[in-house]
C-alpha cells in the first residue's frame, strides 16, 4: 500500500490539468456536447495523463541528485527514497509499452503523437532541460502536441491564432516558473538556471505575455467561432441584426489581460510562479477569472 501511494504521488496527478488542452478542438468547434467526440477526447486525455506521469517519473529519476537539494522536491518519492529507482524504471517501461499499444490500436496518427510526446520528454529530461530557452520551448511544444492530439482525435481544426495563443501562454508560464525557481532557490536546483539571468527572464516573460494577448485578441477579432442556433440566439438576432456576426468573443480580452497580469503579480510580488498548477487552482482572483472566461466562452458558443 505504501509503495502504491508512492507511485501515485510520483505520477503527480495534480499536474494532469495541463492535459485539458486536448479538449480545445471540440470546445472551440462547438462539439463539446457531442457524446462520441467527447468520449474520444476523454480517452485521449487519460492517455496523455499517463504519458505525462511517465515523463514526471523519468525526470525524477534523472533529477534526484538536484531534487535532494531542493526544499520542496526533496520530499518527492524518488528523492526521498520511498520509491526505489528500479521500481520506477520498471513502471516507466511497462506503462509506456501499454500506452503506446493502446494508442496504436486507436489510430496511427494518435500513436505517432503519443510517441513523439514521450520521446520529447525523454530527451527533455536527458538533454534539453540543461539548455536555457530550449528548455522552455520544449515545454511549450509539449502543449502543442496535446492540442494536435485533440485535432487528430476529433478531426476538427484549431484556428491558427488560437494555436499561437496556446504556444505563447505555455512559454509565458514556463518562463515564470524558471524565474521563480531562480529567485527563490538559486541556481543549484536546476542545471539550466546557472545560465539564466534575471533580466533575460524578465524580457522573456514580458515578450511572451504580450504575444499571448496579441494572439488571443487577433483570434477573437479575425476568427468567427461556430455559434449555436438556439431559441436564445434567434431572439437576439431579432433585436440585434447580424448578432452572430458580431465580434462577441472580444469581450473576453480584458479577462485574459487581467489573468496574465495577476499571474505576473503572483510572480513578482509573492514569488509563487514555481508551481503553476497550484496558482491556477488556489488563487481566488485568478481562478475566478478563468471560470468567468470559461462561462462566457461556453455561453457564446453553445447558448447565444
Amino acid at each position: 500500500m505504501q509503495k502504491l501511494r508512492a507511485f501515485f504521488i510520483a505520477a503527480r496527478p495534480n499536474q494532469w490539468v495541463k492535459n485539458l488542452v486536448i479538449f480545445t478542438p471540440i470546445i472551440f468547434s462547438g462539439k463539446l456536447f457531442d457524446i462520441a467526440l467527447f468520449s474520444k477526447t476523454l480517452f485521449g486525455f487519460f492517455i496523455f495523463c499517463l504519458l505525462s506521469s511517465i515523463s514526471y517519473m523519468l525526470n525524477d529519476i534523472i533529477d534526484y541528485p538536484y531534487d535532494k537539494k531542493h526544499p520542496v522536491k526533496r520530499h518527492r518519492p524518488i528523492a526521498a527514497g520511498t520509491l526505489q529507482v528500479a521500481d520506477a524504471t520498471f513502471a516507466i517501461f511497462f506503462i509506456s509499452l501499454v500506452v503506446l499499444i493502446i494508442s496504436l490500436l486507436f489510430s496511427i496518427p494518435f500513436f505517432i503523437l503519443a510517441l513523439v510526446f514521450l520521446l520529447l520528454h525523454f530527451f527533455y529530461s536527458l538533454h534539453f532541460k540543461k539548455y536555457p530557452v530550449l528548455d522552455i520551448f520544449t515545454i511549450s511544444f509539449s502543449f502543442m502536441l496535446r492540442a494536435f492530439a485533440g485535432q487528430v482525435i476529433t478531426g476538427y481544426h484549431i484556428q491558427i491564432w488560437l494555436l499561437l495563443t496556446i504556444f505563447f501562454i505555455s512559454l509565458f508560464i514556463a518562463t515564470v516558473k524558471r524565474h521563480a525557481e531562480l529567485v527563490v532557490h538559486g541556481r543549484d536546483t536546476r542545471l539550466s538556471l546557472s545560465f539564466y539571468q534575471g533580466h533575460l527572464l524578465d524580457f522573456l516573460t514580458t515578450t511572451f505575455a504580450t504575444a499571448t494577448i496579441i494572439s488571443y485578441s487577433l483570434y477573437t477579432f479575425l476568427e468567427r467561432p461556430p455559434l449555436a442556433e438556439t431559441h436564445i440566439s434567434f431572439y437576439f438576432e431579432s433585436i440585434l441584426p447580424d448578432f452572430e456576426a458580431r465580434k462577441w468573443f472580444m469581450v473576453t480580452i480584458p479577462l485574459v489581460v487581467y489573468g496574465i497580469s495577476r499571474y505576473a503579480q503572483l510572480l513578482y510580488e509573492r514569488e509563487q510562479g514555481e508551481r503553476p498548477e497550484r496558482i491556477i487552482t488556489q488563487d481566488a482572483p485568478l481562478l475566478t477569472t478563468i471560470i468567468l472566461w470559461g462561462l462566457i466562452v461556453i455561453s457564446l458558443i453553445y447558448i447565444f
